[in-house]
């Protein structure tokens, strides 16, 4: 009688199961489609903004990147995406300073992890949504990241102070103090030079002793 019991119960539950997801599947059958027309709906297409699709650096309105150049996100990438280059460069107070020469970035193995955009100290990383990123060819896929030219420098900015030229005097002391030096060393060389010479070669009164 028990088992009777359960047969029909689990064909009560079997049978509410179907419903339900014949219910569902009447409601997806009348609701209303929507036909993406794409790419004839670029101007109005709606991305979402958590979308990545490309790493970009963050220009401000003077052309200008945020990015020290300090390596962080090449580090910290899980695939070797990213490729940074560098070079010197002199400052207006005379100091050399390290800057980005060039920002490489290989979209064809980017996983999208976003450990380059959380981890870079300035905030000079950002993804774009712009999912339009098919090429016919895979080193169209590196792409400079940096490809913007670098504004003017600002021809107010104060250029480096010349050094101050050394006191002759002292300058001639300097010279005067080296030369003595030098012949110090010079005459402490002979003389042991000429011990050594002595020290090895007998006079010659004990020659004749001998």
């Amino acid at each position: 009688m028990s088992s009777i019991k359960e047969y029909f119960s689990e064909a009560g539950k079997g049978l509410k199961s179907l419903v339900d997801g014949m219910v569902v599947t009447g409601k997806e059958l009348l609701t209303p489609k929507i036909t993406e027309c794409y790419p004839e709906n670029r101007a109005t297409l709606q991305i979402a903004d958590r979308f990545r699709a490309e790493l970009t650096l963050k220009y401000d309105s003077q052309g200008r990147h945020k990015c020290i150049a300090c390596g962080i996100c090449q580090m910290n990438c899980p695939n070797g995406t990213i490729q940074l280059t560098t070079k010197m460069v002199d400052l207006p107070d005379g100091k050399k300073k390290r800057k980005l020469d060039k920002y490489m970035y290989d979209l064809g193995s980017c996983t999208f992890c976003m450990l380059c955009v959380t981890t870079c100290p300035q905030d000079a990383l950002e993804f774009t949504n712009d999912f339009e990123q098919a090429v016919f060819t895979r080193g169209a896929l590196l792409k400079q990241l940096n490809y913007r030219p670098e504004p003017a420098e600002d021809p107010a900015a104060p250029a480096p102070a010349p050094k101050p030229a050394m006191d002759p005097e002292k300058l001639a002391k300097i010279k005067a103090e080296a030369l003595a030096k030098a012949a110090k060393i010079k005459a402490e060389k002979e003389a042991a030079a000429k011990a050594a010479a002595e020290a090895g070669n007998p006079s010659k009164e004990e020659n004749k002793e001998n």
